[in-house]
Parts: C-alpha cells; sequence; structure tokens
C-alpha cells in the first residue's frame, strides 16, 4: 500500500513504496475502508437517481454486495491486522496522516447499511434489511461521533503543524457524523413514534450541526493553505476532491431530513424544515460545483505526475455525495438542472469508480499497494 507521510514541518514528503513484504496484512490501514465507500456510494446514488431505466437497480443491487462483500473482508482484515501487527497498527493511529482515515470504517458500515435498506431489501426482504441497517447505523454512528472528537483531539495535544501541513484528509474524521445524519434520515420513520422517532430525528439534526460547522472551519484552513502553500505533493491531489463529501453530503442530510420532518414534528417545524433544505441546501450545491470546478483543474494541472495510491478513492465518494445532494434539491425544488447534474456526476462517479477500482485490483495483485513504505 501507498503510505502518504505528511511531516508537520516546513518539508512535506510523499514515501515511495519499495520492496514487497513477507506479509502484506501487515500493510492494511484503515484508508482501505474508502474502497467500500466508494464502491457503496455507486449503488446508493443509483437507487435514487432522478433517471431510471431498466437494469439500473438490478446493476446497482450487484454493486452493494460487491460493497457489503468488501465491508467483510475489510473488518476482518482490520481485526486480524490489530492482532498480529499490533505495533503497526498503534503506529497508525499516531502517524499524523493515517490517523485521518480513522473516520473511513464508520463511513463505510454506514454506506453499507443504507444500501441495504435501499437495495438489499429486495433481496433479502424488509425485516432483515431494517435489522442489518440499524446494527451498522448504529456502530457506525458510534465509531463516527469517537473519531469526529478523538482524532482532532491528538492533533491538538500529540502533533504540531505547520501553515502547509493541512490536506483534504483533516475532513475524514468530522464527515462520519454527517453521513449518519444523512442515512439516518432513511431509518426515522421506522422508529417507534413519539419521543423514540423525536430523539432520532433530532440525534440526526444534531449530527449535520456537529460535522457541518466542523467541516466548515476545516475546508476553511485548506482554502488558505492552498492560496498560501501552493498545489500538495502530487500523491496528495486527490484529497482536494474530499472537501465534496461534506458539501455534498450535507445538502443530501437537509433534503432527506425534511422529508421524514413530518412523521416526527408538528406541521409548522417540518415546514421550516422543507424551507432549510432549500435555502440551505442550493447555496451550498453551489460552492460544491465551484469547489468541483477547482478540484478538476487541479487534477488536470498535476495529471502527469500523480502516482496512483489509495487517495485516489477520493475520486468516488465525494462526486457521490453530490449526485445524491443534487438528486435531493431535485425532490424539493422540481427544477430539471438538478436532475440533469445528478446523472451527469453519476456518470462521472462511475467513471471515476470504474479506472480507481481497476487500478487498485492491479494495484494489489500485480503492484505495490500492499507494499511497505521505507
Amino acid at each position: 500500500m501507498t503510505t502518504l507521510t505528511l511531516r508537520p514541518s516546513e518539508e512535506t514528503s510523499v514515501v515511495v513504496p519499495e520492496a514487497a513484504p513477507a506479509n502484506s496484512l501487515r500493510q492494511f490501514a484503515p484508508n482501505w475502508f474508502a474502497v467500500v465507500m466508494g464502491t457503496g456510494i455507486v449503488a446508493n446514488a443509483a437507487a435514487t437517481l432522478p433517471l431510471q431505466f431498466a437494469g439500473l437497480r438490478g446493476a446497482a443491487t450487484l454493486v452493494w454486495a460487491l460493497a457489503a462483500a468488501l465491508l467483510v473482508v475489510m473488518a476482518v482484515a482490520w481485526v486480524l491486522h490489530w492482532r498480529r501487527h499490533p505495533e503497526a497498527a498503534r503506529a497508525h493511529g499516531a502517524n499524523p496522516v493515517m490517523m485521518q482515515f480513522y473516520g473511513a470504517p464508520p463511513m463505510a458500515l454506514l454506506t453499507v447499511g443504507a444500501g441495504t435498506l435501499l437495495l438489499g431489501k429486495d433481496v433479502i426482504g424488509l425485516n432483515a434489511a431494517l435489522t442489518i441497517d440499524w446494527v451498522l447505523w448504529s456502530a457506525g454512528t458510534v465509531l463516527g461521533l469517537v473519531s469526529a472528537a478523538a482524532i482532532p483531539f491528538r492533533m491538538i495535544t500529540r502533533h504540531t503543524f505547520e501553515g502547509d501541513a493541512a490536506f483534504g484528509g483533516w475532513l475524514m474524521p468530522v464527515v462520519p457524523p454527517m453521513v449518519s445524519a444523512a442515512l439516518g434520515a432513511l431509518l426515522v420513520p421506522y422508529a417507534p413514534a413519539g419521543q423514540l422517532r423525536l430523539t432520532m430525528l433530532v440525534a440526526c439534526l444534531a449530527m449535520f450541526g456537529i460535522s457541518l460547522i466542523a467541516a466548515f472551519v476545516t475546508t476553511t484552513i485548506l482554502w488558505s493553505r492552498l492560496l498560501h502553500h501552493g498545489l500538495p505533493p502530487a500523491g496528495m491531489v486527490a484529497t482536494v476532491w474530499l472537501v465534496l463529501g461534506p458539501l455534498g453530503q450535507s445538502v443530501t442530510a437537509a433534503g432527506l431530513l425534511a422529508n421524514v420532518a413530518p412523521t416526527a414534528l408538528n406541521e409548522r417545524e417540518a415546514a421550516g424544515l422543507d424551507v432549510f433544505a432549500m435555502l440551505f441546501g442550493v447555496p451550498t450545491w453551489g460552492f460544491a460545483m465551484l469547489w468541483l470546478a477547482l478540484a478538476i483543474a487541479v487534477t488536470w494541472h498535476c495529471r502527469k505526475s500523480m502516482p496512483f495510491n489509495m487517495t485516489w478513492w477520493g475520486f468516488t465518494f465525494p462526486v457521490g455525495c453530490c449526485v445524491t445532494g443534487s438528486t435531493a434539491l431535485f425532490v424539493h425544488t422540481g427544477a430539471d438542472m438538478f436532475a440533469i447534474a445528478a446523472v451527469a456526476l453519476y456518470g462521472l462517479l462511475v467513471a471515476a469508480w470504474a479506472v480507481v477500482a481497476v487500478r487498485t485490483v492491479h494495484g494489489v495483485l500485480h503492484g505495490n499497494l500492499l507494499r511497505p513504505a521505507h
């Protein structure tokens, strides 16, 4: 696996992989859960895409099954990694770059859980799908809240960062609560009516706020870092795309929570959330499109010098969040421009996923993705 090391000093370097290890499992890290996230969002985004055609749902269900299988594989690999190489696992939590990707496992759980409810119910039935989604959503939410608090705490107390140290990965620990808010909305109607359903909705709104404000603060730091220090190292350029994640997912969360608000709130409060979904969603979507344009331009500018590594999965999940955000705005505004944007972005998502997935498989089988860095 290619490991990127960002030093908290004036020098920023990308560690280049070399010889293969005797045991590839030693090189496993939490950033591999991004494979599950990127695959799962391809399925989930298709389930609600404004343009539905014959075979789309079936294909999306197959992709969901692949994501679910990958989640099982990654979970087993992570447990084995901790059992057999505990010193390497602990080192990830101390590394100022790799620690950021502890936000990936909870988002992988949440993504597969939502896919189970959206698509898996056609295969295993609604009751089983609900049970699995509740379990995965609960586990992902707890882990996500821990990452949102623990990783920034470790950054504050264990490391000193220079002005050029910020990179898109700093968003990874604080985005999971937003994913919980968006995908928890799917479960609100299935919670028992009364206080339990109200608590579920309010908890999702609170997690929306946790992640939204933290992501906006972090995005400001990243914007400043890019303006004052220029482009990140070639091996980290793909992390610029990660900003699209909280932007798109916050629009998605606002829309989905407004959809289910009438099941838990009175008419006035539910109407307020419906208005908020549009007034917040449209401007935020607009900034996401600006950032998408910048991310595309930066990537094209650096295309010849970018080595393939696991950060390329940043081309998938964040774009998928923009797809679901566009779909949510189409539902709330009826504006065809959002439907067109959702379909176009989904085409970009599928293309990016296909490229990155093929490169990842090749890297595992023949390349250096599971080789150590020196």
